[in-house]
């Protein structure tokens, strides 16, 4: 009986130990105060540098989401076809175009695998208004890197690139101005 908890033991052991070392791998340096570097580890969680992809605006224009760092970011996954992504549409630009100066950002990835067609996103974009850039997930990708399993989905990412926030559901214009206030 102790040589079986014995090996018990040492399986869990051997498990803990290749997992730590394979959430330790998937991290990046970020500069701080005084030039020390901080250990942040990539994923999706509050604390977390959020994880990096590059698409096409609608326009073709590539945007990366690291090229967005320095500013504060509200990092939307939507389609149009979802109620309530249509109902936060009008209060996303509305803050938008009140705090774009202020570098605050917003970024909306259309998961268009999930459109009926492209051809809705453009009609949506021009029927709501909508001035912040839209980018298409075409393959689904950025849906998969960011396990998105509801819509919409909203990321309030600092100027670091560290998450701070995931909401899954609406957000108001209260809620935006609330939530990025507080984050530097």
């Amino acid at each position: 009986m102790k040589k079986y908890l014995a090996i018990v033991v040492l399986i869990g052991l051997v498990a803990w130990g290749l997992y730590d070392v394979g959430t330790k791998s998937n991290s990046a340096e970020l500069p701080t105060k005084a030039g020390q570097e901080q250990q942040l580890t990539v994923g999706l969680e509050k604390g977390d540098l959020a994880p990096d992809f590059e698409l096409k605006s609608i326009d073709g224009t590539t945007i990366k989401l690291s090229s967005l760092r320095g500013e504060k970011l509200i990092l939307n996954m939507w389609a149009t076809w979802c109620p309530p992504c249509r109902q936060e549409m009008p209060d996303m630009e509305k803050f938008y175009i009140e705090n774009k100066k202020d570098g605050i950002e917003i970024l909306a990835v259309n998961l268009t695998q999930a459109e009926k067609s492209r051809n809705d996103v453009p009609e949506f974009i021009k029927a709501y208004g909508i001035t912040f850039p839209v980018i298409m997930d075409e393959k689904g990708d950025v849906a998969r890197l960011y396990k998105v399993s509801s819509i919409p989905a909203t990321y309030i990412i600092d100027t670091q690139g560290v998450i701070r926030e995931k909401i899954v559901g609406p957000m108001t214009y209260d809620s935006m101005n609330k939530m990025l206030g507080t984050i530097k």
